[in-house]
């Protein structure tokens, strides 16, 4: 059953590295000094971010506004007439939805590889009207190099991982509405832009309680629409504290911190003023782990928004389950 399952991750990575999320999403790619450490693995996440509440006419955002499901939209696909024109109905909303098949495989002690297949199920309610817009998103692939790897040392551990990637344009973007016109950029499921990150992830701990940060840069390219988003930054920080529970199971409280920065999209190269974002928030999260086995979950809420004319930050939710491999061999393995 283990070389089963070895052979279908590295099957999936495999395909997943030929040519055939949003900025914030590669934040927590590497989840700390875990019982997991230098294993690859599979997960499955889904993810819920939700924008309610004009902060400009006083309004307070709602983690979960008035036709605005969690886990799946009341219709995957659908427009009952849909216009994108904010004009401060206090029931506007946006929700972004992505369910995703997430792989890890590791090289050699220092290097892995990440690959993420989301599914997006993207819902925009403005002035009473809805629009549902669901698909395979835009693949992510991604390496991380570990520069620093103190992990088998008494008292302080420690883990600096630097990489990059790209996103590919696989998902559709150019659905349009009833009335003919092209869904604005972030209703689409897909960008059709090719964008290219790096990021760095330090990780270090004492005894039970640890640190993670981890800070991406994002830019992209335009789409044969000339539409593209401003350069991004992200950064994500927990502290946790290991609980172990008996031989097998281990938990992993967390305050988690989330801060991102756009100023949003582009049209011809020039910022159209749409979806600008400069958010902070703060939450709980907590990893359970059991033998090979983990569930991660956090939610965070805003702390602070900057005032703009669409709806503001209502929050994040996460939840992933995973399976981790005993990995002893590499395929790069240090000369004798």
């Amino acid at each position: 059953m283990k070389d089963f399952f070895r052979l279908l991750l590295v099957a999936l990575l495999v395909g997943l590295a030929t040519p055939a999320a949003r900025a914030c999403d590669i934040c927590g790619c590497f989840m700390g000094i875990t019982p997991y450490d230098n294993q690859s693995g599979f997960s499955l996440m889904h993810r819920y971010r939700i924008f309610n509440g004009y902060r400009a006419l006083g309004q307070t955002p709602d983690f979960r506004p008035d036709g605005a499901r969690i886990f799946f939209p009341t219709k995957l696909n659908s427009d009952d007439g849909y216009a994108h024109s904010h004009r401060g109905d206090p029931t506007d909303f946006e929700a972004f939805r992505v369910l995703e098949l997430r792989g890890k495989y590791f090289l050699s002690q220092r290097l892995e590889l990440n690959a993420f297949v989301p599914y997006v199920m993207n819902t925009s309610q403005i002035n009473g009207q809805q629009l549902n817009a669901s698909g395979v998103g835009d693949v992510t692939v991604f390496a991380g190099y570990h520069l620093i790897r103190a992990i088998e040392t008494a008292g302080v551990q420690s883990r600096l991982v630097v990489g990059g990637g790209l996103k590919l344009p696989t998902g559709e973007y150019d659905r349009q509405t009833t009335q003919g016109r092209r869904y604005a950029l972030l209703n689409q499921v897909g960008t059709g832009t090719t964008d290219g990150f790096v990021y760095a992830n330090y990780i270090g701990s004492y005894r039970g309680a640890g640190l993670s940060v981890n800070a991406s840069y994002r830019r992209t390219t335009e789409n044969r629409f000339r539409n593209s988003l401003a350069p991004s930054t992200a950064t994500f920080a927990s502290l946790f504290y290991r609980v172990p529970l008996g031989e097998n199971w281990q938990l992993y409280p967390s305050a988690q911190f989330f801060y991102e920065k756009t100023k949003g999209e582009m049209l011809e190269g020039q910022l159209t003023g749409e979806h600008a974002m400069n958010n902070a928030l703060l939450g709980p999260g907590l990893d359970v782990y059991y033998k090979n086995v983990s569930l991660n979950t956090s939610v965070q809420l805003p702390v602070y928004t900057a005032t703009t004319d669409h709806p503001a930050s209502a929050g994040r939710l996460v939840v992933s389950v995973g399976y981790s491999f005993r990995q002893t061999k590499y395929l790069l393995r240090k000369r004798s």
